[in-house]
């Protein structure tokens, strides 16, 4: 007999049992043109079920590698790991291709920071990508600072060497009266279901960086001038509270990945809750005092970085192409589990459900691995551009008439519920035919809308059909994007067994299908500078635009 250690394993196997239940329950049918091949989808979910590797690739990227922040080492390691995996699977012209330049890579490697005074106590903390440390241990007090404006420069001169200058103002936190996991209802999957006219893509509170770029970088001059020890800034925005802490690199002014932009002091964010202590201490009129050590270092091996790719050879069509991809980079906070390791555990196990399964595809098989992401879909943007075309020109290269269609993953490790459409009406009886056996699994909606802050946009942006799965919020919206949380422990594993075959199932089909997926018109060109609808500018500190969640 199984002895489940606890409720919670319990549950975790009924999914799973529930899941393999269903994917095996569909019969086997020849296949017509847009409709499911049955007696290749059950091969791979036999594979998928009963022979899942997805969660031991997810402990690997996370649990083993960590954090893969892009031109980091630890992003080179999982990359490395990944290649040589993908090769023992059996996968083919597995390799990386180089883009950039990108910028200098980091390393945190230790961080503590403790209240001394007016009580010990040890405070949450990272600090920002792409900073500096604190060069050993440092001590001093607490001041909170407020420079927002050039006349506010004149009332700390001369008053911070040797200090630590808090500069958030303190806001309220909100009580969870619910828990911030959620499942999409049939309510919530109708209304986003309802195509939408005039809606402009939403980017996230955390891209308002308040005052202008040219302040900021003045200001953070003056700090190091002053001799000031480090800045230290509460963590922000809904997913910021409650334990959680996103730090991810400097705004706009205060630093970058270039050697001469490199920021001049020591940034560092503190879980709201313990930066909140500090902040009522001092306005008590009570002196605070920190202890910090902080040891980042930066890699200047190359300012490049690269995506990996991996194959399945196809046969009578191999010349033509169906693309899967996720982004690999991550955060360094957590280890990247839900943003996006999921997703890349994802994609290998699809690829190596399909190799696995000894099918044989029509056309070949792609998978790419994306870096650069977090700052604004930098890989991928490089990759359509040296492959595809360039969107200020939209001159095609001869690979853009071989593409057939890209499938992307990146919303959480959440399970599909269905696909956005990005404004192609023609793609949607194909996602019907490919989801109708799927629909005991909920994954049955299809919308028109445009979903944006992800690299299915960088294909979309030059006429080529990509992709993105409407999939449960879960909590990834609320708890794990960007945040500390970001761990394997977030990831449901039945969720993701279910994503990987889907991954196979539709890839297969696109593979095999007789004609190219249905295109939308060639978009116009863009000159360079004038963004992409969705898309966040190259470089932006943050990720991509926000990712429309709605939970009901």
């Amino acid at each position: 007999m199984l002895r489940l250690s606890s409720p919670r394993h319990a549950r975790r196997a009924l999914v799973g049992a529930t899941l393999i239940a269903g994917l095996l329950a569909a019969p086997a049918a020849a296949q017509t043109r847009d409709q499911a091949d049955l007696d290749a989808l059950t091969r791979i979910k036999q594979e998928g079920t009963s022979n899942s590797k997805v969660m031991e690739t997810l402990s690997y990227l996370t649990d083993v590698n960590g954090p893969r922040l892009t031109n980091s080492p630890l992003m080179y390691q999982a990359s490395e790991w990944a290649q040589q995996q993908l090769k023992a699977w059996g996968l083919a012209n597995v390799h990386t291709e180089k883009w950039g330049p990108f910028g200098r890579g980091w390393v945190n490697e230790h961080t503590s920071v403790r209240m001394d005074a007016p009580q010990p106590f040890v405070m949450l903390a990272y600090p920002k990508a792409w900073t500096p440390g604190t060069d050993g241990e440092v001590s001093g007090e607490a001041v909170a600072v407020t420079i927002d404006k050039e006349e506010d420069f004149a009332r700390y001169k001369g008053t911070l060497k040797g200090k630590f200058v808090l500069v958030s103002p303190l806001r309220d936190i909100a009580a969870y009266f619910e828990s911030p996991t959620r499942r999409y209802t049939q309510s919530g999957l109708d209304e986003l279901s309802q195509e939408q006219f005039g809606a402009r893509p939403r980017f996230p509170a955390g891209m308002n960086f308040g005052a202008p770029a040219a302040l900021r970088k003045k200001r953070m001059a003056f700090y190091k001038e002053e001799g000031v020890l480090a800045v230290v800034e509460m963590s922000s925005g809904m997913r910021g509270d409650n334990g959680t802490v996103i730090a991810q690199g400097p705004a706009p002014g205060e630093g970058d990945r270039t050697v001469d932009g490199q920021a001049p002091l020591p940034q560092v964010v503190l879980a709201a809750e313990h930066y909140g202590r500090l902040m009522r201490v001092l306005d008590k009129k009570l002196p605070v005092k920190l202890t910090m050590n902080v040891r980042n270092r930066f890699v200047d091996t190359t300012l490049d970085s690269h995506n990996i790719i991996a194959e399945l050879p196809g046969t009578d069509k191999a010349d033509e192409i169906v693309m899967i991809g996720a982004h690999f980079d991550s955060w360094h906070t957590g280890t990247g589990a839900t943003d996006n390791a999921v997703s890349s555990a994802v994609m290998m196990e699809a690829m190596r459900i399909l190799q696995a399964s000894g099918l044989k595809p029509r056309r070949t098989i792609r998978m790419a691995l994306w870096t650069g992401e977090e700052q604004g879909l930098l890989g991928s943007r490089a990759y359509v551009k040296e492959h595809f075309a360039d969107p200020t020109d939209m001159k095609p290269k001869p690979e853009h008439g071989k593409l057939s269609v890209y499938l992307n993953m990146d919303n959480g490790g959440g399970a599909f519920r269905g696909v956005y459409l990005q404004g192609n009406e023609a793609a949607a009886p194909v996602f019907e035919a490919w989801m109708k056996p799927f629909h005991n699994l909920g994954l049955q909606s299809l919308t028109i809308r445009n979903t944006s802050g992800t690299d299915h946009l960088a294909f979309d942006s030059v006429g080529l059909p990509g992709f993105q799965f409407i999939q449960d919020p879960l909590e990834y919206s609320s708890r794990t994007h960007h945040t500390n949380l970001d761990l394997y422990e977030r990831a449901v594993p039945a969720d993701l067994m279910q994503n990987a075959i889907v991954v196979a199932s539709f890839a297969y089909q696109a593979a095999n299908r007789d004609a190219l997926f249905p295109r939308k018109p060639m978009p116009k060109a863009r000159p360079a500078g004038q963004g992409t609808p969705g898309m966040p500018p190259a470089g932006t500190p943050g990720t991509a635009a926000a990712r429309p969640v709605t939970q009901r």
